[in-house]
């Protein structure tokens, strides 16, 4: 499909919008098992802490602990057992994942700080009501749920959403640009029908006066 036949008449693809580097190919499923981690680890958060009561704190303290302490006796049990030590990975992050990451979140905040600015500024009115639009959802939905459950109901959109987007983008995008069209055309029919007889019976008023 063509780039002027595609949703908003974008000129990049899916993994190129969210950085085209790690974060994207976590996001798209191209890393399957960095994104099903990341699902059961925030899986497991959402069940711990909304469920069991343990603040963030807590729990990380007592799982540290606990691990801190199973190592530290396996360790020195195995210097005196002459038995080899626990196999630990490589605790590492490397250059280019904390470079990508870094990159990802300089890019959108820079363009978050540039929409400000024009909002505060006053210079794009359309701009300013989308964002109060959305902001106003924002602060329904999260009348409606709790912080933790809200922070996991976004991740789990942004990792499925766009996968699938990417997937099914030709269908998707035909079939938005189909119900545009109907919706142009619908537009219309209601501005002659409707606004058109309201604008003509204004105007003989006005002549009458």
């Amino acid at each position: 499909m063509g780039s002027s036949n595609r949703l908003f008449n974008r000129q990049k693809t899916v993994h190129e919008i969210f950085g085209g580097g790690f974060v994207a190919e976590v996001i798209l499923w191209r890393r399957k098992n960095a994104t099903v981690g990341i699902l059961l680890v925030a899986l497991a958060s959402w069940v711990v802490f909304g469920r069991s009561g343990y603040t963030l704190l807590s729990l990380v303290s007592s799982v540290l602990l606990l691990l801190l302490t199973i190592l530290f006796l396996w360790a020195k049990s195995a210097a005196i057992l002459n038995r080899p030590s626990p196999p630990l990975p490589e605790l590492h992050l490397s250059e280019e994942m904390v470079n990508e990451v870094a990159a990802f979140i300089r890019t959108h905040l820079n363009a978050l700080l540039s929409v400000s600015q024009d909002i505060a500024l006053g210079k794009d009115t359309n701009l300013f009501f989308q964002v109060a639009g959305y902001l106003l959802l924002i602060s329904i939905v999260g009348g409606l749920a709790d912080f933790l459950t809200l922070g996991y109901t976004s991740l789990l959109i942004i990792l499925t959403i766009p996968a699938l987007y990417e997937r099914y983008q030709d269908f998707i995008d035909k079939y938005v640009e189909t119900v545009c069209k109907k919706s142009q055309q619908l537009y219309v029919n209601f501005d002659m029908q409707c606004i058109g007889r309201i604008r003509k019976w204004i105007l003989e008023k006005q002549k009458l006066s």
